[in-house]
């Protein structure tokens, strides 16, 4: 037999001495301490990629380095400097009455789409008050009706039931000159108190309307005359330097080409949707129609309008109509410019908040877009103003791009 004492397994021998066991919990546990205190227990959030409601975005705290050596592509929001460094007075101001005509023309046009709006509620409200206003005549008269027959009927009544239903004829009186009355539960009393009340409701309806309306009109033909005015200091200041605006046109250019090196190299094995490219084409075919504010085809285009007739040739219907709508129905799609595919809108704003969108344009490749510039101008292809770029963003989401034949 073997000795129990040789089946019981042996013990190991500890492998961290007893003695030196505590020192070593103390040297873990304060290691442990440190690592806790020295990383922060939240991470810097990145760029948003939706619009806060004040309209206003977080300035990018350092330059993003794009693949491929490409310049830093800058987050929706901050707006780069011009081009040229050390910019003219001249330059400077050029750029911002630019951006104020844009601005204007923006605004002028969500005007126009509140007045267009104030319009239709005034017809609609003018129509309500017209139906209220013949219901209360059919009740009145249907009142009156009443009343006259009672008095017929009454007149042959013993005197108590006469009284009685004198009660209730000085009741119908009191509501047809529009008083309350308790306990007026009657057919004709309570048809002509409903139709009274829903043609003073529709009448203050009407009333709002007629209002609304006023401001609107009020509103557009102070942003009309402002922007007249503008255009009309812009014109005269590039008349006045004229010669002076070919050279810096062409030195922004230059610029404006350096700061494009890189833009849409890098689409990770993606290409434009069809529907994009479908954009693209139709947008081509509009090279050379004349700028015309607040149109959208099929031979006058604003820069938006340009935006919205392309898309909507291609089968999308969800792109709206003015820049500023036009990023924030997209900016959950916001693209870096070493990504650009042909289709994606790239939009151009006078400051750090998505309110000061005043142009947009379609990148088409090879660094170049499609546009319309302005009222001297014709739709055409240019460089984009990288500078002044606010954000890129994809209409349709990329698909990918089909692999090459062995």
């Amino acid at each position: 037999m073997v000795d129990s004492g040789q089946r019981q397994r042996r013990r190991r021998s500890p492998v961290i001495s007893p003695v030196l066991r505590p020192m070593l919990w103390s040297a873990l546990m304060s290691a442990v301490a440190s690592a806790v205190l020295a990383a922060p227990a939240y991470a810097e959030p990145g760029v948003p990629v939706t619009v806060p409601d004040t309209g206003s975005r977080p300035a990018l705290t350092a330059p993003l380095q794009l693949p491929g050596g490409a310049p830093p592509a800058a987050a929706p929001g901050s707006v780069g400097v011009t081009a040229t460094t050390g910019a003219s007075a001249l330059e400077t101001q050029i750029l911002a009455a630019e951006a104020r005509v844009g601005e204007l023309g923006t605004r002028l046009l969500e005007l126009e789409q509140q007045r267009v709006e104030a319009e239709a509620q005034l017809r609609t409200a003018e129509r309500d008050l017209e139906f209220a206003r013949a219901a209360l005549t059919q009740a009145q008269q249907h009142a009156d009706q009443a009343a006259a027959e009672a008095i017929k009927v009454d007149a042959a009544l013993p005197p108590g039931g006469f009284a009685a239903d004198l009660r209730h004829l000085d009741m119908l009186r009191r509501v047809n000159l529009g008083e309350r009355v308790e306990g007026a539960t009657g057919p004709a009393a309570g048809g002509l108190a409903r139709a009274r009340t829903d043609e003073q409701v529709s009448a203050q309806a009407h009333l709002a309307a007629e209002s609304r309306l006023k401001g609107v009109q009020e509103q557009y033909a102070a942003t009309q005359k402002a922007l007249r005015d503008e255009e009309a200091k812009l014109l005269k200041l590039r008349e006045e330097n004229a010669a002076q605006l070919v050279e810096l046109a062409r030195q922004q250019e230059r610029a404006e080409q350096q700061l494009g090196i890189g833009s849409g190299e890098s689409a990770n094995g993606m290409t434009a949707h069809p529907t994009a490219l479908a954009a693209v084409e139709y947008a081509r075919k509009q090279l050379g129609d004349k700028y015309v504010w607040a149109t959208e085809g099929p031979d006058t285009f604003d820069c938006s309008g340009l935006m919205w007739a392309a898309y909507r040739s291609a089968g999308y219907y969800q792109l709206p109509r003015i820049s500023r709508d036009q990023y924030r129905a997209t900016q959950s799609r916001t693209v870096p410019r070493s990504a650009l595919l042909p289709g994606d809108l790239l939009f151009f704003a006078s400051g750090s908040s998505w309110t000061s969108i005043h142009h947009v344009g379609m990148y088409i490749g090879g660094g170049k877009m499609i546009h319309a510039p302005n009222s001297r101008e014709v739709v055409k292809i240019s460089t984009p103003s990288w500078s002044r770029l606010y954000a890129a963003t994809r209409v349709v989401g990329a698909v990918p791009a089909p692999s090459a034949s062995p």
